[in-house]
């Protein structure tokens, strides 16, 4: 599986007609990832909105998670400033299904690849995982931040020594846990925290995690 390197949006080339779970039936589109294919950090949510299956792709203008990652610096601002329906003020219906924010170092995915009427049920995750395992590998992040307790208790079972239920996402909440060849700096859902909660993510991820070489979780080089 090659990447293609021109587009950020399902940059892997992965199924967009995707009929292993019933989530099929409701959705418009297959939202697979979006974002820098080399990135360090991987954010991890756990379905798509409806933004997200009206556009083909990770909406993040004018969403929260979008201002986080302005924030910590994993916006390509002159890229964004160039490109006035990729802003983080543009709507999901201005930036159309070619645009988005341009991430730098950073890519955006979910658990399941359909937005649906009801939250994901366990047997709808796990026919997404293979998507998700596939990305994974192929970006190889340092960093993974789980979005939700959904997604973290699901990336726990694969990517730590501990059981799901030993993380409560409210306690971990802005914490760096240690996996097996990542960290994982869990988030709550960040259209439902409060002004304080992301605050203290931000605080953690920019001291904890940029403030030092968090390369070092794999002994790897920088590129």
């Amino acid at each position: 599986m090659d990447a293609r390197q021109d587009t950020p949006t399902n940059p892997f080339g992965m199924d967009e007609a995707c009929e292993n779970c019933r989530r099929c039936e409701t959705r418009s589109n297959v939202i697979h990832g979006y974002g820098d294919v080399a990135a360090d950090f991987l954010f991890v949510a756990e379905a798509p909105s409806p933004d997200d299956d009206a556009t083909g792709r990770p909406v993040l203008e004018r969403t929260e998670l979008g201002r986080i990652l302005n924030t910590v610096g994993l916006v390509d601002v002159d890229a964004a400033e160039a490109s006035p329906e990729a802003s983080a003020e543009a709507s999901p219906e201005d930036a159309g299904g070619a645009g988005g924010l341009p991430l730098e170092n950073a890519y955006v995915t979910h658990l399941v690849r359909c937005h649906g009427p009801e939250e994901p049920a366990d047997r709808e995750v796990a026919a997404c995982d293979p998507f998700l395992t596939a990305e994974i590998r192929m970006i190889n992040p340092h960093v993974i931040v789980p979005i939700g307790g959904r997604t973290l208790g699901a990336l726990a079972v694969e990517y730590t020594t501990s059981p799901p239920e030993a993380f409560d996402i409210e306690e971990v909440h802005a914490t760096t846990i240690r996996g097996r060849g990542f960290e994982l700096v869990p988030m709550v859902d960040p259209e439902r925290a409060s002004d304080d909660e992301l605050d203290a993510w931000v605080r953690q991820f920019t001291e904890a995690v940029l403030g030092r070489d968090y390369r070092q979780t794999k002994g790897r080089q920088e590129r």
